[in-house]
């Protein structure tokens, strides 16, 4: 799991995810939310980050 802070609102599984707050995603979600813009990795709940 890694920690994202959102640079958009949208909807992920159901869920509102608000502009500015910070959420725990799948890494491979948060990997491909950063590349697009949607999302910025605060860090890994794994400590690989």
């Amino acid at each position: 799991m890694a920690k994202v802070k959102m640079l958009v609102q949208t909807t992920y599984n159901g869920q509102l995810l608000r502009e500015g707050k910070e959420y725990d995603v799948a890494d491979e979600t948060a990997k491909r939310w950063d590349i697009s813009r949607i999302a910025k990795i605060m860090k890994s709940k794994d400590n690989n980050k």
